[in-house]
């Protein structure tokens, strides 16, 4: 069997606003939960609660992936901070009098 190679190089992954992306995502699996709380006597009687908690734990983890994608924004802007830094520290004229 050949090995499949790529013909074209891969693009440049897409940024957006994705901790807002990740905040309302989490809000809606809440809200989402919040609904399907007063039914939950009917979901119980057709062996379907597991659609309530499903809701739940969706909030649950979008709670941890809010606290992950806040920490990794606050990451590639400290990064871009210090390359920027780090760029004017190198450029020849930066006040430094040789």
């Amino acid at each position: 069997m050949a090995k499949w190679t790529p013909k074209h190089e891969a693009p440049e992954p897409l940024e957006g606003p994705v901790v807002a992306t990740v905040t309302g995502g989490t809000i809606l699996w809440f809200v989402l939960f919040l609904v399907q709380l007063p039914f939950y006597g009917w979901f119980d009687d057709h062996g379907s609660t597991w659609w309530v908690w499903t809701c739940l734990a969706g909030a649950g983890l979008g709670l941890i992936g809010i606290w992950y994608v806040r920490g990794r924004d606050a990451a590639i802007k400290r990064a871009a901070a210090e390359a920027s830094s780090s760029a004017d520290r190198d450029t020849p004229d930066s006040g430094v009098q040789r």
